[in-house]
């Protein structure tokens, strides 16, 4: 079937995950008549377009939908699709369902690289495979010069869908945060001390609990917006810049590899931390700061089961085999200091980062992962480079990424495998005589600051506090790659919130000029 591409709209976003998403929420409510178009090198997984693979009920489909995720060469149809198999061994490149990783220049010679660095292509981007986590950003992780951050905060919740209580009936969960409690918010101010986890699900009158995708942040305004396209399977290769202006965008249609151009006054480069800066550098946007101060989150997993628990009828559905989340789960959160420089995710059950053994049939809730993020310690020598004289699989410059642990983040590493032991002593004991596990590099998913925002335009950032490229007037760029701080905590409620700044400036200039 032949597909028709726009001559020219009035905003172009490449890439359709979360923040791409909330350019077209935003635009859809604030600038309803404006024309918009995305552009997405993935394909449509299902419907509505960019639903959470973990809402596919079906098996097959699901299984089908994270293959359809996974670039230009998917694993083997025979590879499986559990997100759990496999993800707290002790393999060097972690690779999950409906991920793919990079198939080389990830490690250069003497570096640690990132040999987890891991992207989706899908409408929905990642947001189709996330684990929807949103704390807010607290202490040194904040953003001290952008304006009204707690607004912003706010409706990226608003957008996501955040829910603070929609598992406090899950098993076990209030006593869980008890002993957590108990043990580490001595000294934590109020907004800091453990709580139930912020998760981007939408719980529904039937019990049913589902996970937002990129569909739930594009909601009805974008979706019943007549001026609104979304174009899947469509590869921008280039942001075309005149006069020191954006112009518009040139694209690929994967299916038939012919190009077109697209006109635009406005351009929203929404990729991923890697493939933004990859796209910028390939349209000759290149300021000194592109692709530096690569960050990515240090790991460590744990798990325990829980002592002195007895069980009740909450706990008889076992959520393991679920493909959405039920109930029956339950997720904790210990917030970010600067005193404890560390997010902790507490997962019971389906959520959890470390699998069971096959014969362990334990009482739902009562067996819990331990997640402790620590903040990069940020260098700007920490980069994602590109190379003129090769290509990826799409054909885009060839990315080598330089990146090292510092003697502080080793500190920090070793910092938070003895505090995530010391919250799991509260808990339970042990499930075995294993040490807690750190992931490789890149293994976190929450690369950041490679198109960071800055207050001024000193050679330390790549756009303004509106997400505007410096020097290029109509270009924004949006993702996790925009955060400057080294935060700890889940990075994609902050991404959506200075999206949201992001979309509402190019809203306010759309009605000036109209």
């Amino acid at each position: 079937m032949i597909r028709t591409f726009p001559d020219s709209v009035d905003v172009a976003i490449v890439g359709s995950g979360p923040c791409g998403a909330a350019y077209a929420r935003i635009l859809s409510e604030r600038c309803p008549s404006a024309t918009v178009a995305t552009f997405e090198v993935g394909p449509l997984l299902a419907d509505p377009p960019g639903v959470h693979v973990k809402n596919i009920a079906d098996p097959a489909e699901r299984a089908r939908a994270q293959r359809l995720s996974e670039g230009p060469a998917p694993s083997a149809d025979a590879t499986s699709t559990d997100t759990m198999d496999g993800y707290a061994d002790e393999a060097p490149r972690l690779v999950r369902p409906g991920t793919f990783l990079l198939a080389d220049g990830y490690r250069q010679d003497g570096e640690d690289g990132l040999p987890g660095a891991a992207m989706s292509s899908n409408v929905g981007g990642m947001g189709a495979h996330w684990t929807g986590a949103c704390p807010r950003p607290g202490g040194s992780e904040r953003i001290g010069f952008v304006d009204g951050l707690d607004d912003l905060l706010a409706v990226g919740e608003r957008l996501l869908n955040v829910a603070t209580h929609a598992f406090d009936d899950a098993p076990f969960a209030d006593e869980v945060r008890k002993r957590l409690s108990g043990a580490l918010d001595d000294g934590r101010d109020d907004d800091r001390r453990v709580a139930p986890m912020p998760l981007a699900v939408i719980r529904h009158e039937d019990g049913r609990v589902t996970w937002s995708g990129s569909d739930v942040v594009f909601g009805e305004p974008t979706r019943a917006n007549p001026n609104f396209t979304l174009v899947p399977e469509a590869l921008v290769t280039e942001v075309i810049v005149v006069d020191g202006r954006a112009g518009g965008v040139r694209v690929r249609d994967q299916r038939t590899g012919d190009e077109h151009v697209v006109r635009a006054r406005f351009v929203v480069v929404a990729a991923d931390a890697l493939r933004t800066p990859q796209l910028l550098w390939a349209s000759g946007v290149r300021p000194r700061a592109l692709g530096r101060y690569l960050n990515d989150q240090p790991q460590t997993v744990y798990a325990v089961r829980l002592r002195d628990v007895t069980p009740g009828a909450e706990t008889q559905v076992d959520p393991r085999d679920e493909p959405e989340i039920v109930p029956q789960s339950g997720v904790s959160w210990v917030p970010f200091t600067d005193e404890e420089p560390f997010h902790g995710q507490v997962m019971q059950l389906d959520a959890s980062p470390v699998p069971l053994a096959d014969d362990d049939e334990p009482t739902p809730g009562t067996i819990v992962g331990l997640g402790w993020f620590c903040a990069k310690d940020v260098q700007e020598s920490d980069r994602v480079e590109f190379d003129e004289a090769d290509v990826d699989p799409y054909g885009m410059p060839a990315m080598r990424i330089h990146y090292r642990l510092t003697d502080a983040d080793h500190a920090s590493i070793a910092a938070s495998r003895e505090a995530v032991k010391r919250a799991a002593a509260a808990l339970g004991e042990p499930l075995d005589d294993r040490e807690p596990l750190t992931f490789p590099p890149g293994a976190s998913l929450h690369y950041q600051g490679t198109v960071r925002m800055g207050e001024a335009d000193d050679g330390t950032s790549v756009c303004s506090p509106t997400s505007q490229v410096w020097d290029v007037d109509g270009l924004y760029v949006a993702g996790n790659g925009v955060i400057p701080t080294a935060i700890a905590c889940n990075p994609t409620l902050t991404s959506v919130a200075l999206a949201v700044g992001g979309a509402r400036d190019i809203a306010d200039r759309l009605t000036e000029r109209n």
